[in-house]
């Protein structure tokens, strides 16, 4: 890739902004038209106060910007856009009771008279999801039937089908499988040729290496680095973020596994998951692969009982220590039974944004910290304090409101609540979604030693990478069915998507596992 040169598009210099704590201490930015410049940093570096603040929602302290050559101060998202700078945020905010049309369109709804003209709505959103891949897509689902994946392409084809002069991309594959990335790409190469400038900010060095022409790094609110990402290495890059030089990571011993703890036989919950058998040991890391709408998120929830039970259901679940049907109506019995999630909406499904850290850690455990309706603060603070210390949890006091924390530190947290649960079976869908290294890491090591420990850990992710590295084992999902199961040392790459893929070509790969051998 070739960036245009010339005056930046984007000038930022001696931006600052405070909240309780300085955020941003002087941070310098340029962007070329038809540039792609990778912003990357440790979570709370300030990538994200530094995008809401370009895209005009927030204010910064201090600072002066420029857009094409004059004084840029937008004072409102609805300010930024009209001057061509868009964005697409880590943190969905889809109105989930609406069509995915309607979504699309909300902005500018087309209407007559005060009525919604739906079949231009339906002309536009189709035009719109081709560009993300999902032309297969009716624009009359509701958007609370897709998955996060396929929210994550939609608010993206939201942005791209508008004039753009300026594009901010906050995470936007951390929720997608290759096949989608790849689309992606291709989208933000024609936005280059039509000279639009990038930032995109993420944490997968694979995306970089891809798409950037140039890196820039924060750290602790300040610009520490900035180059041409064709002269940058990947432990440049990590090694900036952190301050310090890069140490790898020696892969994790083999673990013993230990006894059956749950077994899955012929579950099935229309249209989504079919006939699935798989057996969940204590002592083992068990990954789920595949690709959106696979199936991956239904079955962890299925597991969790988190969605109503359609009366096309079958298949039994036992608990296999009790040697009992394991039918959870809701998830308190899930909870009841020492199971729980860690899940991939975490906004949405997880925390109360308006609550600090200490009690949306212990909320899974109120009677530890509380007495006749009264939580006990000096008791609470002391347990928090253990995980805050064990996970590296950032924040300026355990009261700090959790939406005021990165997403890595948010991410923290539900893992502190579960870990005080202490439960037997902990369910992980995409534990490292927009997080960076040094988190990726700790969370890394703490699965391997929970795993250790004889709790029973299943991992849903999209990165391949990061199920080869944590997992003894790779359940692979296709439209629903176990298309195959792989042991340490027998998975490759093209294993893996092949099996992804079986159910969705006319031919299968010869090497991938059946599901009828999937309960090893």
């Amino acid at each position: 890739m070739t960036a245009q040169t010339g005056e930046p598009l984007l000038q930022i210099d001696q931006l600052h902004k405070s909240f309780t704590l300085p955020v941003l201490q002087g941070v310098h930015l340029a962007v070329n038209a038809g540039e792609v410049c990778a912003l990357m940093g440790a979570n709370g570096a300030g990538k994200s106060t530094l995008s809401n603040i370009i895209c005009g929602r927030l204010q910064p302290t201090s600072g002066d910007m420029q857009l094409a050559g004059k004084p840029y101060a937008p004072k409102s998202l609805a300010d930024a856009e009209r001057l061509g700078v868009r964005m697409v945020l880590q943190e969905l905010a889809p109105i989930n009771n609406l069509s995915v049309g309607e979504n699309l369109c909300l902005r500018d709804l087309p209407s007559r008279f005060g009525f919604v003209q739906y079949r231009q709505v339906e002309q536009y959103a189709r035009q719109a999801l081709a560009l993300v891949g999902l032309q297969d897509l009716d624009p009359a689902t509701p958007m609370h039937r897709l998955g996060i994946g396929q929210k994550q392409l939609v608010e993206i084809a939201t942005v791209i089908a508008r004039p753009c002069r300026l594009l901010i991309l906050d995470e936007p594959t951390a929720a997608l499988t290759d096949p989608q990335i790849e689309v992606l790409f291709q989208q933000i190469k024609k936005l280059q040729s039509r000279g639009v400038a990038v930032i995109y900010i993420s944490h997968r060095q694979s995306d970089i290496e891809t798409i950037a022409d140039k890196v820039t790094v924060l750290r602790d609110g300040k610009t520490v680095f900035s180059q041409c990402q064709q002269f940058t290495t990947g432990d440049d890059i990590i090694s900036h973020m952190t301050g310090v030089p890069v140490t790898k990571q020696a892969p994790f011993a083999v673990r013993p596994v230990g006894d059956l703890f749950l077994s899955l036989r012929g579950i099935t919950r229309p249209p989504l998951l079919n006939d699935i058998n798989l057996a969940i040991y204590r002592g083992e890391v068990l990954g789920l692969a595949g690709l959106i709408g696979s199936g991956r998120t239904e079955l962890l929830r299925a597991i969790m009982a988190a969605d109503p039970v359609p009366e096309s259901s079958a298949g039994i679940m036992t608990l296999a220590e009790d040697n009992k049907p394991y039918a959870p109506r809701s998830p308190v019995d899930a909870v009841a039974a020492g199971i729980g999630m860690i899940p991939e909406d975490r906004q949405h499904q997880a925390l109360l944004s308006a609550l600090p850290g200490s009690h949306n850690i212990t909320l899974g455990q109120l009677s530890d910290v509380a007495s006749f309706g009264w939580i006990k603060h000096h008791k609470e603070n002391q347990l928090v304090r253990n995980y805050q210390q064990q996970l590296s949890v950032q924040w300026a006091d355990p009261n700090q409101p959790v939406s005021q924390l990165s997403g890595g530190n948010q991410q923290k947290i539900i893992i502190a609540r579960w870990l005080l649960r202490d439960c037997e079976l902990l369910l992980f869908d995409e534990p490292t979604r927009g997080i960076d290294v040094q988190t990726k890491r700790l969370i890394y090591t703490l699965l391997d030693q929970l795993a250790k420990a004889g709790k029973a850990i299943v991992v849903v992710a999209s990165e391949w990478q990061e199920l080869t590295t944590v997992c003894d084992r790779i359940a692979v999902l296709s439209q629903g069915e176990i298309s195959g199961v792989f042991n340490r040392g027998q998975w490759s790459e093209r294993k893996l998507m092949a099996a992804a893929c079986a159910n969705f070509l006319a031919t299968t790969d010869a090497e991938t596992t059946s599901n009828h051998d999937a309960i090893e």
